[in-house]
């Protein structure tokens, strides 16, 4: 079974060496310095239990190795279609593409029924070329449960987490996504196949969707967010707009409001991704998380107000920044005519 990770940074890495570790045949794509001392010194993780270091084949050049069994995207969701290209020469025939990226993913409306079958979501695959280059049928879907970082080039940091919840979009039981989940098993990772991925990606991007943004514009941790109850507040608004339209889509909450955000209270003084990335001027993935809800708000039919007022002050916090560039400008609304004096 050839595995490659194409995006092998803090996730890709951890996934890596885990699958590694469990004898999987895997190759790591990054680049630049990171990259660099994977070849040279190999890959480490450190853990509570200790440190462990791995030789996997590490690359920047795809085309060198080759089609693959299954390609697991493990890239921020904004720079997927850019990678389009490289991502390419590792697709053979009957390749699967794993997406281990955060937001709704591409192939979201590939085998979902009802009216938005096929349908595709810009925010996420501007133009739909995922979706015409990968092909949905490749598609299975991961939801990312741990907390890693590269704390220094070729070594990553285990924080917290070891499963990754996968689903093929028709919730089938195929015989490529249980040896997958095999493999990651081997490796000492829980990986679920889920009959309902879509549940499982909706839980996450619930959190993921007002934590991210608010704390980009507060520099807030999540303790502080979900304690302070004007924040909670905002949040909770946040996550009740979205839920209609999970609703709407046929998705599953399997825990409520109150709930969802006590657990990302739980997790302390952590800063989300957003901020991360927003502190180390890297781009916000603003897009798959936040700009998604409100393109599925407005296609269902479900007004999104707090979703609308956090989603442009936080696009305008990143462009700011020099963090986000965004695709295209809402129209401005039309004004009143002034009534003469």
């Amino acid at each position: 079974m050839k595995i490659c990770i194409f995006g092998s940074g803090a996730i890709g890495g951890y996934m890596g060496v885990r699958l590694h570790q469990g004898g999987a045949d895997v190759s790591l794509v990054a680049r630049g310095a990171h990259l660099a001392a994977m070849q040279q010194n190999g890959v480490k993780l450190i853990t509570e239990e200790g440190e462990d270091t791995v030789h996997p084949t590490c690359s920047d050049d795809p085309a060198a190795l080759g089609p693959q069994d299954y390609v697991i995207i493990a890239l921020k969701a904004h720079s997927v279609t850019g990678a389009i290209p490289s991502i390419k020469p590792l697709l053979g025939p009957d390749t699967a593409i794993v997406t281990a990226v955060n937001g709704i993913p591409y192939w979201y409306f590939h085998k979902h029924g009802g009216e938005y079958e096929g349908r595709v979501v810009e925010s996420v695959d501007p133009g739909g070329l995922q979706w015409k280059e990968f092909g949905p049928e490749r598609a299975i879907g991961c939801v990312v449960y741990p907390a890693t970082e590269v704390v220094e080039p070729g070594v990553i940091k285990h924080v917290y987490g070891d499963k990754f919840s996968l689903g093929e979009p028709d919730g089938s039981s195929s015989d490529r996504i249980v040896k997958l989940s095999e493999a990651l098993t081997a490796g000492g990772l829980r990986a679920p196949v889920l009959d309902k991925i879509r549940d499982e990606i909706w839980l996450k991007l619930w959190g993921n969707l007002c934590f991210n943004p608010i704390s980009a514009l507060t520099h807030a941790t999540l303790d502080v967010i979900t304690s302070d109850p004007e924040t909670r507040a905002v949040a909770r608004a946040m996550m009740l707009e979205a839920k209609e339209i999970g609703d709407r889509l046929g998705v599953h909450f399997r825990v409520d409001v109150e709930r969802r955000i006590n657990g990302a209270g739980a997790v302390g003084a952590h800063k989300t991704s957003m901020l991360q990335d927003l502190e180390r001027d890297r781009p916000m993935e603003i897009d798959p998380l936040l700009t998604v809800v409100q393109e599925m708000g407005r296609m269902v039919g479900v007004p999104t107000p707090t979703i609308d007022v956090v989603l442009a002050l936080v696009k305008q916090r990143g462009e700011m920044a020099g963090c986000y560039t965004r695709t295209s400008r809402p129209e401005p609304a039309e004004q009143p005519a002034v009534a003469a004096q």
